[in-house]
């Protein structure tokens, strides 16, 4: 099989474009993380003040929580599944978008490229119509 359609079989993938529309889905949530980042900064004090008397609710919580494991443990993997599925589908489709945008914008420039690559169109060479002159001999009397 030849390169080109090993890609060619890879872009139409699935798994392809579920990849693709994460990255376009991590390079979102990354900008929006500065922003995330001063309005915790801004709240550092609040949120250290309220520690101690947070740990001491999770703690309980937590004891509540282990004896219900094993059950919980079932109810979350199958939730976990059917999100799986979910997201991959998301991405997938988000994927198809980025990739056909970036394709169709790559073909545009593509086009571009190869009108101006291409060498200028002669003109036709006109043909003259010549003469033919005959050559005459001369004998000489001797």
């Amino acid at each position: 099989m030849t390169l080109a359609t090993e890609v060619k079989k890879l872009t139409e993938s699935k798994p392809f474009y579920a990849v693709a529309g994460a990255g376009d889905y991590a390079v979102e949530k990354l900008r929006e993380l500065p922003e995330q980042l001063r309005k915790l900064q801004s709240r550092r004090y609040e949120l250290a003040r309220d520690l101690p008397d947070r740990t001491r609710a999770y703690a309980d919580k937590a004891e509540g929580l282990a004896r219900d494991l094993p059950e919980k443990a079932r109810e979350y993997a199958d939730q976990l599944t059917h999100k799986a599925t979910e997201v991959y589908e998301d991405f997938a489709t988000r994927g198809r978008k980025v990739v056909s945008k970036a394709s169709g914008e790559a073909a545009l420039e593509l086009e571009e490229v190869s009108e101006a690559a291409q060498p200028p169109v002669a003109e036709p060479v006109k043909k003259t119509r010549s003469t033919r002159t005959t050559r005459t001999t001369r004998t000489t009397k001797a």
